[in-house]
């Protein structure tokens, strides 16, 4: 049985000129990997948005989550750790589809190996105006206040921001040399006090990257559902990192 690691498919993105078919790529390829799959980690950035009310849900991605509940239902287990892209998922995807989510970062052992796993946008060194919007999008009042905007304004807001994010100063996930040195210099500092990690797996910055930073240790870039159609696959004895063909 096989671990999957997977990351940044922005399903919902104002950018996909036929949104469908960017939802059936990825449900076509977790059907794919439904017999040998033993866990899923999507580590942030699954949907460019979210946001849960108590008593309504955002529309779309229908095949996409009955695909992670047919997955969950058959015993695969499902981790899901939340980007900057879908911060508000709260408990109604954890309870509908029976996935994990999880804020953060998160250490695990697999098969003798530890892997350290975040979205990549909460560590290291970050900007000054990067920090402060995490705050601001996570502090609990202002979600408050935020959820009682009807929705037929903030996700029309929510998809201009999102376009305006890649542009911004501090905001852009493809000003690659900069974030790719700060998750490397972050990984290799975390080490010195962590000595047993094995692989630092990140999203986030949209490259496909492999980097050695140990006799043992490795800093693993997911790349993205954009351009790349990447992840990283753990066979039980090795990771490799692999385009969709």
């Amino acid at each position: 049985m096989k671990v999957y690691f997977l990351s940044d498919i922005h399903l919902g993105a104002p950018y996909f000129s036929d949104p469908k078919k960017a939802e059936k790529r990825i449900v076509d390829f977790l059907d794919s990997i439904k017999k040998d799959a033993d866990t899923i980690y999507l580590l942030g950035d699954v949907l460019d948005y979210w946001f849960e009310y108590k008593y309504v849900i955002p529309r779309g991605f229908v095949r996409f989550f009955g695909k992670l509940a047919e997955l969950s239902d058959s015993g695969i287990k499902i981790v899901w750790l939340i980007g900057n892209h879908d911060i508000w998922i709260h408990d109604y995807l954890p309870n509908e589809l029976g996935i994990t989510v999880r804020d953060e970062y998160i250490t695990e052992e697999i098969d003798g190996k530890v892997f350290f796993m975040t979205h990549g946008d909460g560590v290291g060194k970050l900007k000054p105006s990067f920090r402060f919007l995490r705050k601001l999008f996570r502090n609990k009042v202002c979600q408050k206040l935020y959820s009682g905007i009807h929705p037929r304004w903030t996700v029309p807001f929510a998809s201009k921001w999102s376009g305006h994010s890649r542009k911004a100063e501090g905001l852009n996930p493809y000003d690659s040399s900069y974030l790719l040195e700060n998750l490397s210099t972050f990984s290799k500092e975390y080490l010195k006090t962590h000595p047993e990690i094995n692989y630092f797996i990140y999203g986030h910055i949209h490259l496909l990257a492999r980097i050695p930073i140990g006799t043992d240790s490795e800093v693993i870039i997911l790349g993205d559902w954009i351009t790349n159609f990447s992840y990283a696959v753990w066979d039980g004895n090795c990771l490799s990192l692999r385009k969709l063909e």
